[in-house]
């Protein structure tokens, strides 16, 4: 059984700290930027989504809990943010923890949040995901998702 609840104000600088890192690598891969400039740009992303912590904003974050035999263990996050007016949702960030990866918690994380989300009038799930994110890839067909349009870029300098 996998579980989404609300984040508390004590476990977002873990938060925090795991995005940071995540995303900054990733930067680094799909940009070719320096280390330091995508530690700078993904930091810079986090606070202007957050800029209060978990207080008042349109985003929502997640923690994704997980039933491991008799324990319910945190496992993962989920980052989206709904836009009433188009009946939606973007995901911009969606991770379980590698030694939780090919359980299934993944597929089971997309199917409760489609529900929770369809309960509120939201007919559509929106992301995006690095070409290099194979597994990724793969989850978000398995569950349904189809490939809308291409990210490009190309270094003139």
């Amino acid at each position: 059984m996998v579980v989404l609840r609300d984040m508390c104000e004590q476990e977002y600088p873990m938060y925090c700290e795991y995005f940071i890192d995540d995303y900054s690598r990733e930067i680094s891969k799909n940009y070719g930027h320096s280390k330091a400039l995508a530690i700078d740009i993904a930091k810079k992303d986090l606070d202007r989504s957050f800029p209060n912590g978990l207080a008042g904003n349109e985003h929502s974050l997640l923690c994704i809990d997980a039933e491991m035999g008799e324990k319910i263990r945190h496992v993962g996050y989920l980052w989206h943010s709904v836009n009433v007016a188009d009946k939606s949702t973007f995901i911009y960030d969606f991770y379980v923890s590698v030694e939780y990866q090919g359980l299934g918690i993944g597929k089971e994380a997309m199917s409760v949040l489609e529900k929770q989300l369809q309960a509120k009038g939201i007919t559509q799930i929106k992301l995006r995901v690095a070409y290099h994110n194979e597994r990724a890839l793969k989850l978000y067909k398995e569950v349904g998702f189809v490939v809308t349009g291409f990210n490009l870029s190309k270094n003139i300098g």
